[in-house]
């Protein structure tokens, strides 16, 4: 994922936060939300992963790299013109390091299909 790509700024997550929508599973919360400026750009992802995951910075740096990863791999059943926040919730980082890149790319997959495509 290029870094045009990534939500970085705390104005643009707050704005997903406040007016967007969002769905749920046990370890990962998707907020999605659409861009008026550029409806038919390439979607853009912002990482959020609280030490309530990890208090090691290390581990949560490795995870938010690992989902960038499995991002990258589900993009094209992404939607353009949408920024998204992605976060992780609390108990993701044992499953994540004992099943693997595999199993991230499923829990990924699992919420893009819970998120309506309108």
């Amino acid at each position: 994922m290029r870094r045009q790509h990534r939500l970085s700024r705390s104005r643009d997550f707050d704005a997903v936060y406040r007016s967007g929508r969002s769905v749920s599973t046990r370890y990962l919360t998707l907020h999605w939300f659409p861009r008026d400026d550029d409806p038919d750009g390439e979607p853009r992802l912002g990482l959020a992963v609280p030490k309530t995951v990890s208090p090691s910075a290390v581990v949560r740096n490795t995870l938010k790299r690992h989902l960038r990863t499995s991002w990258d791999e589900l993009l094209d059943r992404t939607r353009p013109g949408l920024d998204y926040v992605l976060v992780a919730r609390q108990g993701l980082a044992e499953p994540c390091e004992a099943r693997g890149h595999a199993w991230l790319v499923e829990q990924v997959s699992e919420i893009l299909d819970r998120a309506p495509t309108t």
